[in-house]
Parts: C-alpha cells; structure tokens; sequence
C-alpha cells in the first residue's frame, strides 16, 4: 500500500490508516532491549501527538506533480544527510515490508548499525522510521523532525513562491517522513540503512538516496491509477531505484517486467542478479511454526534453515534478503556464516502477514490488499493449516481489485463476515456484502457494519467449526491493524 495519496470518491485524499493510529496511548513498547512497557511522560506524549497530525495533515488536497525537488532540496539544506551511510533500496508490488525486515535483521545479525524504514505503520507512526531492529523512541522522532522543520519550512516557502501554481505544494506528509528518517538515520548514526518506497520508485521520495543494492520483488498490477495500467509501466516506474552501479537483486517477474528492469540495469551500468537464475529456493517444506528452508545465494548455498514465517512467498522474500545481503557485504562473492543466517532468520517477524494475533478460535491476520498478495495468502493458507471451519473478516479500500480478492478467496472461506474499517476509503460494508454474495452465495456472507462487532460474529462462526475452527482477517492494511489492535496487539 502507498501512503502519498490517495483520491476518494469525492475526489478528495486520505491517507492509508486512521490518522489516531499514528499516536501511541500512555502505554508504549521499551524500546530500551529489556522488553515489557514503561510509561512515557505524558508531555511529551501530547508533543508527539501534536507533531503527528501536523505531519499528517501535510496531506494535500490533490496530487502533486511528480517530483524529488521538495524532498532533495531538504537533504541538500541539511548537508545531505542521506550520504552518510550506506543503503539497500526496495520496490516491488508485495512482500517489500517482510523483505526490507529480513534483510535488517540478517544485517544486524553481523553486527551493523541498521537504519529500517518501512510504510505504512501499522499503530504508530515510528514504526516506519527504526534503529536497530525497534521503533525509535518518541524523543528521537521529535529531536530528528525538530531538526528537519525549519528547512520543510525553508522549502515550503520557496515553493508557494514559485512562478508555476502547479509547484506551489507544500512538502507532503511522506516527503516528511522521508526526510525525518533520513535524518534520524545520520543522527544514531547508522552504517546501513534498508528502505522500502512508498510508490513506484522513480518519483518516490526515498529515492533522494541512491542504494548500493536495488531489491525488486515481484511485480504485479496495483495502483495503476498512479503507476500505470499495465505492467511495463508500473515496472518502468520501479526500476527507478537501480541506480549506476548498483546491484540489482530481483525477484521473480513476468517476462516484459524483466526485459524493463534488464533495460534500466544495462542503461546506468547496474549488475543484475535474478532469482532462477543467479540465486533462489532450492528446497522448502512445512514446519512447525513456519518452514524449512535450503536456499542458493550468491556466493553459497545454505541448507536447512528455519524461517518462522508461513507461505511459499515469505521463503522467496527470505531468498532475496539472503542475496540481498550477500551484495551489499561482499558484493555477491561471499557466503555468509552458517551462524549469521540461523539466527537471524529465527528471529525475524513480519506483523500482520499470516500472523496469529489469538488463540481458541485462532484469528489470523494478512495485509493482502490486491489479488496477488491474495493468491500468494491462499497458497499459504492451504498449505499451512489445517482447519476444520475458516471464517474470512472482510474489509477493503475502494481503490482496490475487491472482485477478484474476492474470487481468489472463495475456496478456502467456509463463510465471510463483511464489514469496514475507519479508514473512510472503505467500501461500505452493504456493497462490499454484495460484492461478496456473488462469488459466495447469500448464505454464506454475514454483513456487520461495525469492525468491533464483525471480529465477535465472525469468532462466533469459527467456534461453530470447534477446536478447529479459525478467522481470517484481510483485505487492507488497516484491517489487519485494527483486529490486532481490538485483540491487543499494539506493537509492530
């Protein structure tokens, strides 16, 4: 999911997640290694909470024009902060958030300072910006935007003086946040950042930084009405994080999406790495907890390995991170240590990808946001569990393929309980109901206008199933936010 923007049925924009979802409550994640909560003063909590919706509302009432000059001229009044530590760059359609954590973690892992910025946040707007593996705390969110806000300032205004009103836009809210974790990043200071983009990649704002490697995971029609309708287009846009003499890992892809990125590698002098090719999945079996895994990377091949993710896609986005990093360390020529990989890809953990939040009845909960990340979560369904009765929890964003999602859920749901998020681009929860109806029947689809009392219907109807009854909750990345919050999950 993109968190620039986003057009409604008014036109008007929104953004991805309930703007409440950006502050924490008084209750926060340590952040300190020593786990459990601590209790953050409440000043500052109410400062965050004021410099969270003033970002936020940065959100402009209409697109802007494509373009890095806001973001780059930020960077270039701050001394370029972007330029102090290396970076690996990530785009694809899905699994950039899973890839982007393995490869931190696996970094970590060998001892570096890792930067990580993901979008979007599921509770708390930090998430998107973390240093070594956590969330940085709110003091450091707020000391890096404070230093970030007189040059957005600076920007602001040279742009509402500009001769064209088409360039008279005020730095967005992703602009922001880009340039805030840049900057968070040089402060700690990092050795190596792993960034995913918001959208595209091209006119992304992270792309202000040239990564040492470019990762492509696979490409699939999604935003078109941004990206393009077709998949040259979109990979077009994408293939705008390989940079000059970069090292491209790339996923699997349709055949015109590789010809593009093989284009754009050849055209900036980048080397190309393909999964199938130079690296990939050589083994995979089901295990408990997750699955076992031998993988070819660049350099080596690394048997029996335990990835506590479930789903054929997790263990190629585990295969990409694994050559990933290969690039980066050593330029695709040397292995890396048997004990370096073992822990940590133990450790690694994606919230909200085929995650169980609860137990009797189980409720899972996926992003899967567009059929492919669908298709890729019905795979992983069926191969992974085995339940008795499995209850689909439905919500979805108007911009979004809901037919098809739809379509592709139909054989694995026993019934469908309909409803909608806070976010106000959901689709309202009587058409989606019908939407529904038409791949499942009437009688299997329970409609439940509110979020809340649709988890307790649908908890019913698994229970129905016994102990082996579960719910599935899909169809945005608010969705599986907001059932991990109402199960008590507030921390990703």
């Amino acid at each position: 999911m993109s968190d620039n923007f986003f057009e409604g049925e008014d036109g008007s924009t929104e953004l991805p997640l309930d703007p409440g979802s950006a502050v924490p409550t008084a209750e926060v994640t340590s952040l300190s290694g020593r786990g459990g909560t601590e209790t953050t003063d409440p000043a500052l909590l109410a400062r965050y909470a004021e410099v969270s919706e003033a970002i936020l509302a940065r959100t402009p009432e209409h697109m802007p024009q494509p373009t890095l000059h806001r973001v780059a001229r930020v960077m270039e009044l701050m001394g370029d902060p972007q330029r102090s530590f290396r970076m690996i760059h990530l785009t694809g359609t899905n699994g950039k958030t899973s890839t982007a954590r393995i490869t931190e973690r696996l970094l970590r892992e060998m001892g570096l300072r890792t930067g990580r910025f993901t979008s979007p946040h599921l509770h708390d707007m930090r998430e998107r910006v973390s240093i070594d593996g956590r969330p940085v705390s709110i003091e450091a969110f707020l000391a890096a935007y404070d230093d970030v806000l007189p040059f957005v300032e600076m920007v602001d205004a040279e742009s509402m003086e500009s001769p064209d009103e088409a360039d008279r836009v005020r730095m967005t809210y992703f602009e922001v946040i880009v340039a805030l974790a840049y900057a968070a990043f040089a402060a700690a200071p990092v050795e190596v950042a792993v960034v995913e983009v918001g959208l595209g990649g091209v006119w992304d704002a992270t792309s202000v930084a040239d990564g040492d490697v470019a990762v492509l995971t696979p490409v699939a029609l999604d935003h078109t009405r941004l990206l393009g309708s077709t998949l040259e287009e979109i990979a077009t846009e994408k293939a705008g994080i390989i940079k000059p003499d970069a090292i491209a890992v790339v996923g699997v892809q349709e055949p015109e999406v590789m010809q593009v990125l093989t284009d754009r590698a050849e055209e900036v002098g980048a080397q190309l790495r393909a999964e199938g090719v130079a690296f990939g999945v050589l083994a995979r079996e089901v295990a408990v907890g997750g699955q076992q895994l031998s993988v070819r990377g660049l350099a080596g091949d690394y048997p029996d390995l335990f990835l506590p993710l479930f789903g054929a896609y997790q263990a190629h986005n585990a295969t990409l991170a694994i050559a990933a990093v290969e690039a980066f360390v050593g330029g695709g020529e040397q292995p890396l240590s048997d004990e370096v990989l073992r822990a940590g890809l133990a450790e690694v953990s994606s919230p909200g990808r085929l995650e169980i939040v609860r137990r009797s009845p189980t409720v899972l909960v996926d992003a899967a946001h567009n059929p492919a990340g669908v298709e890729a979560l019905v795979e992983a369904v069926r191969e992974s569990f085995t339940f008795t009765r499995l209850v689909g929890l439905l919500a979805v964003l108007e911009d979004k393929d809901a037919e098809q999602m739809i379509q592709a859920l139909e054989p694995v749901l026993d019934h469908v309980v309909v409803s909608r998020t806070t976010s106000p681009r959901a689709i309202r929860p009587q058409r989606l109901g019908e939407l529904v109806a038409e791949f499942f029947g009437e009688d299997r689809v329970t409609v439940v206008a509110d979020l809340p009392d649709a988890l307790d219907v649908a908890a019913g109807l698994a229970d129905d199933g016994g102990v082996g009854g579960a719910v599935l909750a899909t169809g945005s990345v608010t969705t599986a936010a907001e059932v991990r919050e109402l199960l008590g999950q507030r921390s990703a």
